[in-house]
């Protein structure tokens, strides 16, 4: 008996191809939450400047003798970090923050090779849909210039100071989610989409608004965990013992205490916790009132649910004094709260067409 198939249910060539790549940018996604944690538990135990050199090629081969591991070890002991807090490190212990360092520059390659590789045969067999090459190569070239933008970040501790500079590595996570967030958009993009409209014009915007707010907090986190703030002012709500402490703009010029005083960076990052959550507390409060039942409006209160759980994990952390579990599940939580954002973001952009947009 011949089964006969429906024109709804028959799907063409592109569809398989969309649902290909799209699949693909999904596990490029994944490797990079991956990557970001395991940048965060590098920065948590101090193993970032473990390693002082940067060979793109021959750094993936770890040391595979002791007198390799010697040789490593001694370069170390030339920076600052050695000599002015790990003096009489052993050499055992030494090993513990080079994996540490050596896992976070492995996958970082790693996730290159997952993603132009691929791309490549992609592009070469006639996969990719119309208007997508830009947007992927753009990727691409973000990638590689994180991979400068990670050295310039550990040039930054090997000969004055003892760690990195905050600057530098708020700008090194950023980048990262900057790319999280570019392949996330892209292969939402490539998924079919509710026929529901947007709740309202304003709606799109303010999904827009939420996504660069959440980039911005994680920016302002990456400046908390350069400066360690965390490990101060743990108490809440109250910071110091009052709503908004003395000394936020003891330092002159004054732009520099948004970047430089612990005390500043840390109220400035829950005062931005807080803007977040009011705004995505209003366009879900918006969309229910604008298209009650909706995908769209059920979206926004997931988003405003993941929000509330990443907050209360932060609180927690700093209540802790950051252990570095909470820690990362407080990166973690953020990165989750980014992924949704930006596809809530892309899917009140309209329905599925046969432009990748």
């Amino acid at each position: 008996m011949t089964r006969t198939v429906s024109p709804q249910t028959r799907r063409s060539p592109d569809d398989a191809d969309r649902r290909l790549v799209r699949a693909w940018l999904y596990v490029v996604a994944f490797i990079v939450f991956a990557l970001v944690l395991v940048g965060g538990a590098t920065r948590l135990t101090e193993s970032g400047l473990s390693i002082t050199e940067w060979k793109p090629i021959h750094g993936i081969v770890p040391p595979l003798s002791i007198a390799e591991w010697q040789e490593e070890f001694d370069l170390y002991r030339r920076i600052p970090q050695y000599q002015e807090i790990n003096q009489g490190m052993s050499l055992e212990a030494f090993q513990t923050i080079y994996w540490w360092e050596w896992a976070h520059r492995v996958l970082a390659r790693f996730v290159g090779i997952v993603f132009a590789v691929p791309l490549a045969i992609f592009w070469i067999t006639g996969r990719l849909p119309a208007g997508l090459k830009p947007k992927l190569l753009g990727i691409l070239a973000l990638g590689a210039l994180q991979g400068a933008i990670g050295w310039w970040m550990v040039a930054s501790g090997l000969s004055v100071r003892t760690d990195v500079s905050q600057y530098r590595l708020a700008v090194h996570l950023t980048t990262a989610c900057l790319i999280f967030s570019a392949t996330i958009w892209v292969a939402r993009g490539l998924a079919p989409h509710t026929e529901e409209d947007a709740p309202s014009e304003h709606s799109v915007h303010a999904a827009g608004l939420i996504v660069l707010l959440s980039l911005a907090q994680i920016y302002l986190g990456g400046l908390v965990a350069g400066l360690n703030a965390g490990l101060t002012f743990n108490t809440w709500p109250l910071m110091d013992g009052r709503i908004v402490p003395d000394g936020l703009f003891v330092m002159q010029p004054a732009w520099r205490n948004l970047f430089e005083n612990v005390m500043t960076v840390q109220f400035v990052h829950r005062m931005s916790a807080y803007l977040l959550l009011a705004v995505v507390l209003v366009h879900w409060i918006a969309a229910t009132r604008q298209a009650p039942g909706t995908t769209h409006a059920r979206r926004a209160g997931v988003l405003f649910a993941l929000v509330m759980v990443q907050a209360a994990i932060g609180v927690t952390t700093l209540l802790l004094a950051v252990p570095i579990g909470w820690a990362l599940l407080h990166q973690g939580g953020a990165l989750v709260v980014l992924a949704f954002a930006v596809a809530h973001a892309r899917g009140l952009k309209g329905p599925y067409r046969t432009r990748a947009a």
